[in-house]
């Protein structure tokens, strides 16, 4: 039976990079060169609006949208809205692990916000919903619907992600044989729904170790419980990445649920094309085309280029949401 649709929350993290108070703070707490600091980890793109318009046209079902802040809100933001919830770090993080300054010890510690949903979605505020999606398209028999296809972890920089996936995988390895996992639940991770994904699967299925997981960079479904789990499982190493004031190559992150969720079998199989990620600047087209024609379901729009012309492509991307998005949504003033 389908998990009742009220059940489901959403959870979005933001920050204002431009608060006096927020910047002073964090001058206090961070040593340059402590991590990775760099500007654009907070700069918002004035495109938050539009993916509230985004959940309320598209993903109505929601029970409630849990937005957690330091404590700055957009001006614009309605606080009296129904479904909206406001979250204050200090309202579920320990208090030994803040201020923080790093997303990564936001993600680790959602399971502690209060009345959140055993099943919810998290979503970052650089990803927006195109196209109208059912509660299906994340969880299925109350189970989150994700692709359990696997890939081979690549180290392109001395401080990217790839250094903390690592860190993820190592975890995963420790704890769950990819033998057993893959005996238990074969046809999960040779789905017909992953298509020529599956062949992935089938080349690496001879690695005594799992080697990476393709990730989507979009908004993933989480069971509450799995984050309790986790932090049982490996509550030393979630707290030396909570301790770190900002990002850190020596950190886990949020997609150590999710490949703690695939392990343990908790997730039913879904089409391997949720959405599209795209690099503002280097792929305007490409954004302008999916946003306009809405021709995937969810779009992530990466901010990785300090040399982008900020104010030019904001206003490209404001522009081409406003199309699709005109209409105010309640969770705005």
């Amino acid at each position: 039976m389908t998990e009742p649709v009220r059940n489901i929350d959403l959870v979005i993290p933001w920050v204002d990079g431009n608060d006096p108070a927020w910047q002073a703070e964090k001058a206090a707490y961070v040593s340059p060169g402590g991590g990775d600091d760099r500007p654009l980890r907070y700069r918002s793109w004035d495109t938050l609006p539009y993916l509230f318009r985004g959940i309320e046209k598209n993903l109505p079902w929601v029970r409630r949208v849990f937005f957690v802040t330091w404590g700055h809100l957009p001006p614009w933001l309605n606080t009296d809205c129904e479904k909206l919830t406001v979250v204050n770090h200090r309202d579920f993080i320990p208090a030994d692990y803040l201020p923080t300054f790093s997303s990564h010890t936001i993600e680790l510690n959602l399971h502690r916000i209060p009345a959140l949903s055993e099943r919810f979605i998290y979503a970052n505020d650089d990803t927006f919903f195109l196209q109208t999606l059912p509660p299906e398209f994340f969880f299925r028999n109350g189970l989150p619907v994700d692709r359990a296809v696997q890939n081979v972890l690549q180290f392109a920089r001395r401080d990217g992600i790839d250094h903390i996936v690592a860190n993820d995988l190592t975890v995963i390895n420790a704890h769950f044989s990819k033998k057993e996992v893959i005996k238990k639940a074969y046809d999960k991770w040779y789905a017909p729904a992953y298509g020529i994904g599956m062949l992935k699967n089938i080349y690496l299925r001879s690695f005594t170790y799992f080697t990476g997981f393709v990730d989507y960079h979009l908004p993933n479904a989480y069971l509450k419980s799995t984050l309790r789990e986790v932090w049982a499982a490996e509550g030393a190493l979630l707290d030396a990445t909570c301790r770190r004031r900002v990002r850190s190559a020596a950190d886990v992150n949020q997609w150590l649920f999710r490949y703690w969720q695939l392990a343990s079998g908790r997730f039913v199989p879904g089409k391997t094309d949720p959405g599209a990620l795209f690099a503002i600047g280097r792929d305007d087209e490409k954004i302008k085309d999916a946003i306009l024609s809405a021709a995937c379901p969810m779009v992530c729009l990466s901010d990785d280029d300090p040399d982008a012309d900020f104010a030019a492509e904001n206003r490209k991307l404001c522009g081409w949401l406003e199309k699709r998005f005109p209409e105010k949504s309640g969770f705005e003033k």
